[in-house]
């Protein structure tokens, strides 16, 4: 497997780690009786501050795995595989992992910045599948 599927998997573990992450405060703070239902009405009580900003680090992951697969896919099926992909690959994911923290304790501008990084990195591989 190439430097990029690996990270790409790695990433998609990521994501399911976060979930967890958010899963199991949001059922403490809402109860699992909203958090199994349908959802039809909003919940009764509101989540704390680290389990909102877990569940919106958690969807800014899926924002940011869609456009970093995509980057790997071209990277992938056009076998532009490289030291640089590979670089950025490796990065986007230290950046993800850096971001779970940065937004769950609320550093700021740190969060920012790491976020920025990961979008560069996927951005600069997508570049490299053009050059």
């Amino acid at each position: 497997m190439t430097t990029e599927l690996t990270v790409l998997t790695l990433a998609a573990l990521l994501q399911a780690v976060q979930f967890v992450l958010f899963a199991v405060p949001a059922n403490r703070d809402l109860g699992p009786g909203y958090t199994m239902s349908a959802r039809d009405r909003p919940p009764s009580r509101d989540l704390s501050p680290v389990a909102g900003r877990l569940g919106r680090a958690l969807a800014n992951h899926f924002e940011g795995l869609i456009l970093f697969a995509v980057a790997v896919g071209v990277i992938q099926m056009s076998g532009q595989n490289s030291a640089l992909t590979g670089g950025c690959a490796w990065v986007y994911l230290i950046a993800r992992i850096a971001y779970v923290p940065a937004y769950a304790f609320g550093w700021n501008p740190g969060r920012s910045v790491i976020w920025g990084v990961g979008f560069l990195a996927t951005v600069v591989m997508l570049l490299a599948a053009l050059v």
